[in-house]
């Protein structure tokens, strides 16, 4: 398996849950969560992140080592990238898996997966890319890279089946991880945070290129938000060490603001809020399934910004409002991301009870649409696959 960044790495966790069920090893419990390696009739070896690697996982190399965004940022990183792409290549064709398990990363996989695939290793990847927003061409790509697509959103699976690539609709790990209705004040009480006061989450986002492109703004926006009404609270979560060191300048230049910052935490924080200013990207699903009312926003280089600006179709970036079919939360992005815009539209979204009401009945009605038992479905995929080729599973 090859998974690229946190969501990979949270997909890739469900599929090893779900394939100990299938795969027990010597003396495993069937049902319990996987331990080890031992765990597994099956090694599942490959790039993975902490999570895979908790359940077992043995990681050659770590997911983070891919976790790059745009074009203009990841050219400094593309030499060490395709290193671990053909040495990886050469290991697998020389002893080949019983089966392949791309999970998300397509700039990365597709190429691998092609040269398994014509090698006669099964492939399967798991998360379709976002052929439905942008890049369509895509999926000519896929065709001739992958034997089985597995879709975590409920409309994917047509546009697979409409070109004839098998596809299996298997819902997103978060929907079950996620508690359909939240508990804002026990999240409080776990962060210690007041009980009492509005509380808006600020997620800037976690790689450096974010911090550095949105940070600033997103902080002079809480700068804005704190004039007009002091009694308002601040949380946002770190993710590292690291990122605590890129928020310190920030943290420092403004001293006045009522914030919080928390180590991790980011699905707590996201109950407790009353309003969320965030990021574009994976967290917006997270917010959606906490029934969030939200301000979406992010920046990218101008050039990153114009090659994707070109190669779209779908007006919103945001994933509810592309799992909603419209928009339902703000999106603020590039240039028009100034800190007036992002204050006023998140204080709208933190004082509009109506609007909240609507978005609570939306992301529930988008929350059950995406729970299903992943991890089971997911490996029930992945075995089909591999017991196609004769002798495939070992």
């Amino acid at each position: 398996m090859v998974a690229g960044e946190a969501s990979g790495d949270l997909l890739g966790a469900a599929l090893m849950q779900g394939l100990a069920r299938y795969l027990p090893g010597p003396g495993t419990i069937v049902g319990a969560p996987p331990a080890q390696s031992a765990a597994y009739a099956l090694p599942m070896t490959g790039i993975g992140g902490p999570r895979m690697q908790a359940a077992g996982f043995d990681a050659w190399w770590d997911a983070e080592r891919l976790a790059v965004r745009g074009y203009v940022e990841a050219l400094s990183s593309i030499p060490g990238i395709l290193r671990i792409r053909r040495a990886l290549t050469q290991r697998l064709l020389a002893d080949p898996p019983s089966v392949f398990v791309g999970i998300d990363a397509p700039d990365f996989n597709f190429t691998l997966e092609r040269a398994l695939r014509q090698a006669g290793v099964p492939v399967v990847h798991f998360v379709s890319p976002s052929i439905w927003a942008w890049r369509a061409g895509r999926i000519k790509t896929v065709a001739k890279a992958v034997d089985h697509m597995l879709c975590v959103f409920p409309f994917e699976k047509a546009i697979y089946d409409k070109a004839g690539i098998p596809a299996s609709y298997v819902g997103h790990p978060l929907g079950t991880m996620i508690p359909m209705t939240p508990d804002p004040a026990a999240a409080r009480v776990r962060l210690g945070l007041p009980a009492d006061r509005p509380l808006i989450g600020v997620m800037p986002g976690s790689r450096r290129s974010e911090i550095q492109l949105i940070g600033p703004t997103f902080f002079a926006a809480m700068a804005l938000m704190h004039q007009r009404e002091p009694d308002v609270h601040f949380v946002l979560p770190a993710a590292s060490p690291t990122v605590r060191a890129l928020l310190a300048p920030l943290l420092a230049t403004y001293p006045e603001l009522p914030l919080t910052v928390t180590d991790g935490a980011s699905h707590d924080v996201m109950e407790a809020a009353d309003a969320l200013l965030i990021k574009s990207g994976t967290s917006t699903l997270e917010a959606a399934l906490f029934k969030k009312p939200m301000v979406i926003s992010y920046k990218v280089p101008w050039l990153t910004g114009q090659i994707m600006r070109r190669q779209g179709y779908l007006p919103y970036v945001g994933l509810p409002n592309v799992l909603a079919g419209r928009f339902v939360v703000p999106e603020i992005l590039q240039h028009f991301a100034t800190p007036q815009a992002l204050a006023d539209a998140t204080l709208k979204q933190l004082h509009d009870d109506a609007n909240r009401r609507e978005l609570q009945a939306i992301f529930t009605d988008i929350h059950a649409s995406l729970q299903r038992d992943t991890g089971a479905l997911a490996a029930e995929a992945v075995l089909r696959v591999a017991t196609r080729a004769p002798g495939a599973v070992k």
